[in-house]
């Protein structure tokens, strides 16, 4: 007995030591392995989900809410992360629910907080394919995907250093339907824009529930520099209309539609509030009239400093809706 015994504990130490030399060679963000968890949200889709802020040192780019969809025989992952070290430990929480393949990995838009952990999800498996728009597609290959990592280097103090572009090269069209083994994905691309222009939508048909990326978030704020105010609540609208039971957003606590509604209705008030007092003020003084519409969202995150921002915005919106 003392050979067979000998020889399973000499694999186990061969084992750690292969692992010890992967975590050398492939950092891992530890932090969310052990302090975040993967939550089953409906029968097939769990979602780690992120912490409020931006991109820093301290959390290594980690601020969206990676999920994933397992099916009978394969795995599909939603917006993977910020860096290759994120998308490890992504894929570290799907092995503690299942050994399925990775095989689709779906990008809801191009801001790198999102797609940048696609590099994890290809060393899992080569064969995997990434979908997202036409757009997204466009823009990571013409410099934006470049330029993400650059900003995700400096905002995080190098943090996410080692990450290598996995641009997506399934372009999606509208209302197309992906098998993930006995479980349908459907794409829903955004009319226009929203967050940003060139977004997705992916609705997990069976469970009536819908990811979706950037275009909501629950109880923060976040930029909107590439977004339209009345595009984003007529998305929201958009969504309450699906009538899905579970909605997956880019930031904050997976909910039901009523976070789709308060994230519409506070665009909405931002748009319309700034239409009704530009003639009679500047941009920079509206904020404390239009914070008075907006008491229902005063504990959101980053409100006082975002809500001037989104303020600036807006009027630019409203300029621009003139010609």
């Amino acid at each position: 007995m003392k050979q067979p015994v000998l020889h399973w504990l000499g694999g186990i130490a061969l084992l750690a030591l292969s692992l010890n030399t992967w975590a050398a060679d492939k950092p891992v963000h530890q932090g969310i392995v052990d302090n975040y968890k993967a939550e089953k949200v409906s029968d097939h889709v769990y979602v780690i989900h992120g912490p409020a802020g931006q991109p820093d040192k301290e959390n290594q780019g980690f601020i969206n809410n990676p999920g994933f969809i397992v099916g009978d025989s394969e795995v599909a992952v939603i917006d993977p992360g910020s860096s290759a070290a994120i998308g490890r430990a992504v894929l570290a929480h799907i092995r503690k629910v299942t050994d399925k393949p990775i095989t689709k990995v779906f990008i809801t838009h191009i801001h790198g907080d999102h797609w940048l952990g696609n590099q994890a999800m290809k060393e899992s498996n080569a064969d995997a394919k990434f979908y997202a728009s036409a757009g997204m597609i466009e823009d990571a290959k013409n410099g934006a995907g470049d330029s993400w990592i650059e900003t995700m280097n400096t905002m995080t103090e190098n943090a996410t250093a080692g990450t290598e572009l996995v641009i997506p090269t399934e372009v999606l069209t509208q209302d197309q339907a992906i098998k993930v083994g006995s479980v349908t994905v459907k794409a829903h691309l955004v009319d226009g824009k929203a967050h940003t222009s060139n977004e997705v939508m992916f609705e997990v048909v069976e469970d009536k529930l819908l990811f979706t990326g950037d275009t909501i978030s629950n109880k923060r704020l976040i930029l909107m520099d590439e977004g339209s105010f009345p595009g984003s609540a007529k998305n929201a609208e958009r969504i309450v209309a699906m009538g899905m039971k579970t909605i997956v957003p880019g930031h904050g606590a997976t909910g039901d539609n009523s976070i789709v509604t308060a994230y519409g209705d506070y665009m909405s008030k931002v748009y319309e509030g700034v239409k009704a007092l530009r003639d009679d003020m500047e941009a920079h003084e509206m904020k404390p009239k239009i914070a008075e519409k907006l008491t229902a969202y005063k504990d959101w995150h980053s409100m006082d400093d975002t809500l001037g921002k989104h303020i600036s915005l807006a009027a630019l919106e409203a300029e621009q809706e003139d010609f």
